[in-house]
């Protein structure tokens, strides 16, 4: 055995400034404690503040058979974990989405690397943003078929590729996020819908940072944008705006069907617990009276933008705010002031982004007091 080279590569790991540890935080709401101190939490994804909503939980637990739900599912779906709550879900969904048919997953990750190795075989091409998420890069991976990507948010090079490729292939896949992760741009979702009918494809969109965000009823870009029809298969996760647990694929009922045959992030995984389920389906049903906070959410990364735009520093377009730095010490100095003045936002680095394009990255919270978003307003203009 040669366990010296796992040490020598976390020795290049720490040279490189890309070296990474848990901390273990103690929340109080929209704040963290760490090292001794209160810091706003803006690294989290809890958009519209709902995981540390008091009355919110308790409406919850005041639901018919909520505090009967069984607190694990011990099985997988297709053996004995498909409780009731999953159906009632994926009805909501359903009926929300105007598709045929939705499918609940185990969580973002489960569905990004389950459902293009299971759709897309040795006849068939995967076409890919550049920047997609890391999980969907690794379903890409698993499966059998051909893969290209295309400069991001470059929909002539898409159209370059499939004017060149198409007619090699039985199917396409255009794979997309709609609001991207690290750099917080949008994707436009209409255009892409035009690409994927002139080229006879499949639009496959990652909603994961818009569902609950974005959207008159939350159901993110696709609904903002007017093409919730359009798109063949929308995936979205609960662990971000709905301050909960697993993910799901709204598209055709063959699809859902073939899923759940084929998609082995499903088959040998074992079902969510039906009181996060349920609790997951609390959440959706009030999503559309949550509009006020989408709004709000969207005025305060607005005025965030403007404070950092204003400093010099590149950002983003949503309520996903990167601050590029670029080396990555850098972005570790400029961490650690942030934390130092009492806002908990950490540095990416590579591998999650592009070497020499580290970045802070702001994750907005709608419950946050407008006293203290205006103290970073002010941090950021007088003291970055």
């Amino acid at each position: 055995m040669n366990r010296e080279r796992y040490g020598e590569k976390l020795d290049k790991i720490k040279e490189a400034g890309n070296y990474r540890e848990l901390r273990e935080l103690h929340h109080d709401g929209f704040l963290v404690h760490h090292d001794g101190r209160a810091m706003l939490n803006l690294s989290s994804n809890d958009y519209l503040g709902l995981s540390s909503d008091p009355a919110l939980l308790e409406d919850f637990w005041r639901e018919p058979d909520a505090r009967s739900l069984p607190h694990g599912a011990v099985s997988s779906r297709l053996l004995s974990g498909n409780h009731a709550a999953y159906t009632l879900l994926e009805r909501d969904l359903t009926d929300l989405y105007g598709k045929e048919a939705a499918l609940v997953l185990g969580s973002g990750y489960h569905a990004n690397i389950g459902i293009l190795p299971a759709l897309a075989g040795r006849r068939d091409l995967i076409l890919a943003d550049k920047l997609v998420h890391a999980s969907i890069i690794d379903g890409t991976r698993l499966g059998d078929a051909e893969v290209a990507r295309y400069r991001h948010l470059d929909y002539d090079h898409l159209r370059e590729i499939l004017f060149k490729r198409r007619d090699q292939h039985e199917n396409v896949f255009i794979v997309s996020e709609s609001i991207f992760s690290m750099d917080g741009d949008v994707a436009d979702l209409q255009e892409l819908c035009d690409v994927k009918r002139e080229y006879d494809a499949f639009l496959y969109v990652d909603e994961a940072h818009a569902v609950g965000a974005r959207g008159t009823n939350g159901l993110g870009c696709c609904e903002e944008q007017g093409c919730i029809p359009d798109v063949d298969f929308i995936v979205g996760t609960f662990g971000k705006a709905f301050a909960s647990y697993g993910a799901f694929v709204a598209c055709d009922a063959l699809f859902k069907d073939f899923l759940v045959n084929t998609q082995r992030s499903l088959i040998f995984s074992t079902a969510l617990p039906p009181v996060i389920v349920a609790w997951t389906r609390f959440v959706l049903r009030r999503m559309p009276a949550l509009f006020p906070a989408r709004l709000r959410l969207a005025a305060v990364a607005a005025r965030l933008r403007e404070a950092l735009d204003g400093r010099g520093y590149a950002t983003g377009g949503s309520h996903v705010v990167p601050c590029l730095c670029g080396a990555n010490e850098e972005s570790i100095r400029l961490s650690r002031h942030f934390r130092d003045n009492g806002f908990f936002v950490l540095p990416v680095r590579y591998p999650t982004v592009p070497k020499n394009a580290a970045r802070l990255r702001f994750s907005l919270n709608a419950a946050i007091p407008d006293e203290d978003y205006e103290c970073l307003y002010e941090f950021i203009e007088t003291s970055c």
